[in-house]
This record gives structure tokens, sequence and C-alpha cells, in this order.
């Protein structure tokens, strides 16, 4: 059999697909859209595909390119150590791994009180792992609690305390499936109760549990819960970017405390600014047990993630060399790239920037709402921003037209601001009827005067194609 040679440059989209269709496992989230699309270019808060239509992105690789495509700063540091230490094995030391470190322990210490210890790997779902298995070693107790809507990702054990169901679907009995609790999700409260009245319903149902034995919680005589950690987003990324009350985690706190079941802060998506903080839980006044960190670490440069841990948790007597181990994990271009990152952050003002833009933003948006009834609701925390796309009621979810919406903006045929444009959106929620947007934290006020033109004319086309 003679193989055809191709040459790649030469290739039309048409043929590449007819390659992919063939070649690449649907297994991933590419075939989501309605049409694929190849990108071939990218700088700043943009996309360019093969034909060099520009595409606004809101969702910056999932909130991994925090701090814009192509930084030149960051970008820089990547080269370098390229033409330094690109490889070494994780067995040796080298000095961006002890700094990073150490930075990154060093403010935790400094906002939280608390002293700890980094540990890394390589993406969000692996650094999960890791931290269940601190939790494991600390309280010999493999079941947890999560919360309904929660994403942690898709390795086993990770999928185990996600809550969709479909995650885990095709791979057979999860013993260690977590305990989903229903997260404070205000616009949809499950128990139909109105957040300016409800005292936390939702919290103290949670609560409730622990009165009695037979609520399979806690032995009421002893004292001791069945239940190792709660895995918590401090604001649910793929479940709609949903921001819970401000005291809600300070309370649920005291609950954990309690029965010694520790908390742990899942950082991947929304740590490193993007709620305006560094870590987004320094908004709900709680120290965490444990932190994840991931994405935005190295602005998506290389697959790297980490965890903080309380000393009592990761130190070397208790989680001694060789406790956890993956050939990548503190590799010198993922620390190098991480270390640029911290230092970046120390010379800038996202403090104040950020949740500047985000208010901004969050304005532009809430004038579309009260032009159209189909945006049920929008809110942000900083450059977390939410957008909930409904029926006329304004509130029954309307994926329908979500999806129209997210197809109009990737076809590239938007024309606001006076040339052919595209618009990347993420789809989130519950209903998959959320655009959870997570724009680059360097985004100018022009770009989001932009972003709303283009969304609104995708809103509007959408609309008239499914009415």
């Amino acid at each position: 059999m003679v193989v055809k040679k191709i040459d790649p440059v030469r290739m039309t989209e048409k043929e590449l697909l007819a390659l992919e269709a063939k070649y690449c496992s649907w297994g991933d989230t590419v075939h989501y859209a309605k049409e694929l699309r190849f990108f071939q270019q990218a700088e700043g808060s943009f996309l360019y595909d093969r034909n060099d239509v520009e595409y606004m992105d809101l969702q910056m690789w999932y909130s991994a390119a925090t701090f814009g495509y192509k930084n030149k700063r960051l970008n820089e540091a990547l080269k370098k150590q390229i033409d330094t230490l690109p490889q070494l094995a994780c067995q040796y030391l080298h000095e961006e791994k002890v700094l990073l470190s150490m930075k990154i322990a060093q403010d935790v210490e400094k906002k939280f009180k608390e002293k700890g210890r980094v540990h890394f790997n390589v993406g969000g779902a692996s650094a999960i792992e890791d931290a269940m298995k601190l939790v494991r070693n600390k309280t010999k107790k493999n079941l947890a609690f999560a919360f309904t809507g929660s994403y942690h990702g898709r390795t086993l054990g990770a999928t185990a305390i996600t809550s969709s169901f479909r995650y885990r679907e095709k791979f057979g009995h999860f013993a260690d499936r977590a305990n989903f609790i229903p997260y404070p999700y205000c616009f949809r409260c499950p128990l139909g109760k109105k957040k300016e009245s409800c005292n936390l319903a939702c919290l103290r149902q949670f609560e409730k549990l622990f009165e009695s034995e037979y609520y399979s919680l806690v032995n009421t005589k002893t004292g001791n819960c069945e239940f190792g950690a709660f895995y918590v987003e401090p604001v649910q990324a793929t479940g709609g970017y949903i921001i819970p009350p401000m005291n809600y985690f300070k309370e649920l706190k005291k609950i954990l405390d309690r029965y010694k079941v520790l908390f742990v802060d899942d950082e991947i998506q929304m740590g490193f600014f993007r709620t305006g903080k560094l870590w987004a839980i320094e908004h709900f006044g709680i120290t965490p047990d444990v932190m994840v960190l991931g994405k935005a670490l190295t602005n998506g440069l290389n697959p790297i993630s980490a965890i903080w841990a309380k000393e009592e948790l990761i130190s070397p007597e208790v989680f001694p060399p060789g406790s956890t181990h993956a050939t990548f994990s503190s590799n010198p271009l993922g620390t190098a790239a991480g270390l640029e990152v911290m230092k970046m952050i120390e010379e800038e003002d996202f403090e104040r920037t950020v949740p500047e833009k985000g208010a901004y933003f969050v304005a532009r948006l809430k004038a579309l709402q009260k032009k159209y009834p189909q945006v049920g609701e929008a809110e942000g925390l900083g450059l977390a921003l939410r957008v909930e796309i409904c029926q006329k009621d304004g509130f029954t979810p309307n994926r329908e037209l979500t999806d129209a919406i997210m197809n109009i903006g990737l076809s590239g045929t938007l024309t606001a601001g006076g040339k052919t444009r595209g618009l990347i959106l993420d789809v989130g929620g519950y209903y998959k009827n959320v655009f959870t947007l997570a724009p680059s934290l360097y985004i100018t006020e022009k770009e989001i005067d932009l972003s709303i033109d283009l969304f609104e004319e995708a809103l509007k086309k959408g609309i008239a194609m499914t009415q």
C-alpha cells in the first residue's frame, strides 16, 4: 500500500477535517460546536483563523491564558529556560521550583497566617488527585463531600467528586463517589427561596444532616464523621461561574471544623486574580486546609499544577518522599513560567484593575439585560463573569438560544467594530445555558465595548433564528 505524503502547509481546511475525522479521537471537547474551526495565531485577547479573521476570545483557554496570548514577558521567561535548563528529572532540584514554592507559600502565610508547603504536578485533575491523597493520609477516610454543579477534573478520582453523572457513566461503578450537597445557586435556588430572606437555608439543611446518625454522616455518640473532606470551588466554574453569598463558606467552615472535615479549595480556574484576588477564597474570609492550583499558574504555556497544604498535612514527617509522583511534575519549563507569573503579579496592581474592569463589564452586560428579557442574569466577581440565557420569561433555561449564539460567534461572520470578526464563548451551567466569560486580565475598556457589541449582534441573530 502506498501512503500519499501530505504537505500540511498546502492543505485546505476541508482536507484537514477529513483527516481529523479519520485519525483524531472525538473523546475530547472539540466536537461540541456545530462547525469545527481551525486557528493559526493568537495575541492578547484575540485568536485568528486560517483566513486571518479576528476572534475576540472571552474564555481564554478556560481561564488558563489569563494574562493574554503571547504575553511577551512570560514567553521570554519560557524561551530563556528552554536555552538553559529545559529538562530535569524531578528527583533533582532546580532554583525555579524552590523560588516558586516559596512565593506561593509566603503569600498564603501572609494572608491566612498559616504555614504550609507546595507540591507540584501536571494538570488540575492530577493536583486534585494529590489533594485526595493528602486527605486520605491524614484522615484515613476515602469518602468526601462536593457540590452539585462541581467540576474537579476527569481522572477517575477527580471524576468521583465531579457532580455530572455523564462523566462517570461510561466507566463503571464509582464506589468513592462524593456525597453531593446543593451549591448556593441563588438565581435557581434548589429550595425555591429568595436570596434576601433565605438565611442560608441550603446550608442549614446540610447542617441538619449531622443531628442524627440515621442521616448517615456522623456517629452522634462519638462525633466522628464518615467523610474526610469537602472539595469546594469558591466560585463554581463549569457549573456556570456561580458566586455564592459572601458569608456562606464562613458558616460552612464552622460546621466542617466541628466534625474535623477538611476544606479543600479548588482554585484551578478561579485562582491568579480571575476574581480580583490572587486566591478566590480570599473573598470569603476563611483559611482552607488545602488549595489546588493550575491553569493560569503558567498562563497555559506549560502544563503544571500545584497544591498548597497546611504544614500538618504535608510536612516530610507525614508526607515523605515518594508519597506521590509524576514524571513531569515540577519540570523546569513550568516552574520558570510560574515563577515569572508570580513576579509579574507582585509588580502589577491586579487587585485594583481587575475589579474595575469587571465592574465596567458587568455594567455593560446589565444594560443588555434590560434590553433583552432572554438575558436572565448577568453577574460577575472580578473578571469571572456569567450571562444566563433564558426564555422570554427571564428564567426558564434556553439552551437552544445559547448554542445558537455560541455557534454564530464561532462562525466568524459578525460585523461589529467595522470588520468581519468572530467571538469565542464558553458555555457552562447546569442547563448549558450560561456563558462563562473569562477575558484576559489585560482586556481594555475599548475591547470590553467591542465584546459587548459582538455579543449583542450574536444575541440578536440568535433570537431571530430560534423564534
